[in-house]
């Protein structure tokens, strides 16, 4: 997908569901490489601010910040389920997890880009070069 899409989204239990529009679609899937997303693993797409409409379970969530205290990471307290964050790099931006997305695997894109988080883009002079450091890569063994 290329285009504007809205999809359906909840956490492993269901306690947590939301709509979201991704105004890429799925067609820039990315890690990074700070500490936490390091630890959860997670693959995120974008949404903008006010992107997210939450259907229940919005009171539900937990909140985590660390380092800056710039970044917004949210789970649901039931199953502890990464749903979405705020971006530090773009405040007006939340990277959503791809696992929550209805009809959606990680596993589902053969490339993901992994942005630098330890050398935050926020953090280097201006005029550095910033860009992905890497990609994964998924490829299924044939049956």
């Amino acid at each position: 997908m290329s285009e504007a899409v809205t999809m359906k989204a909840a956490c492993h239990c269901g306690s947590v569901r939301f709509e979201v529009d991704l105004p890429d679609g799925l067609t820039k899937p990315r890690r990074c490489t700070c500490s936490m997303c390091r630890m959860r693993g997670a693959v995120a797409v974008t949404a903008k601010l006010g992107g997210i409409r939450f259907i229940v379970g919005e009171d539900g969530l937990t909140e985590y910040r660390f380092n800056t205290g710039i970044a917004r990471h949210y789970f649901c307290s039931r199953c502890g389920t990464y749903t979405h964050h705020q971006r530090r790099s773009n405040p007006d931006e939340f990277g959503v997890n791809v696992a929550c997305l209805e009809g959606v695997s990680p596993f589902d894109f053969a490339e993901v880009l992994v942005n630098d988080g330890v050398d935050h883009p926020n953090d280097r002079e201006p005029g550095a070069a910033a860009g992905p450091l890497g990609v994964l890569r998924f490829e299924r063994f044939d049956d």
